[in-house]
């Protein structure tokens, strides 16, 4: 997202000056608070990956993302996105590891 050509949306959170997490969240539950209050209908879907896949082969998961959930298309593109190629090193006192690509957990 760019600030200066405007493609920011007026609910973007992220990567905005006086936004965060704390703001999206008033928002979300100011939202769902309005659709009771209103008697209207509110869905909420959270995805949390961080630490539910710690030790899940990331092959394994898309495969059944697609065979066993019906996952596919853009969707199953945007998880294999997020997944492969993935790599980390670490950094102590100034000295880094070289790069080892991920195959489990979350990156």
């Amino acid at each position: 997202m760019d600030m200066n050509n405007n493609l920011y949306t007026k609910n973007q959170s992220a990567y905005r000056k006086y936004h965060s997490v704390e703001t999206a969240l008033v928002r979300v539950n100011n939202d769902l608070l309005q659709a009771v209050d209103t008697h209207g209908e509110a869905v909420l879907v959270l995805l949390d990956m961080s630490a539910a896949f710690d030790t899940v082969d990331h092959n394994i998961l898309l495969r059944r993302l697609h065979e066993r959930y019906g996952v596919k298309g853009p969707v199953h593109k945007w998880f294999a996105s997020y997944l492969d190629n993935r790599q980390q090193s670490v950094l102590i006192d100034g000295e880094q590891s070289d790069p080892m690509t991920i195959d489990w957990g979350m990156p």
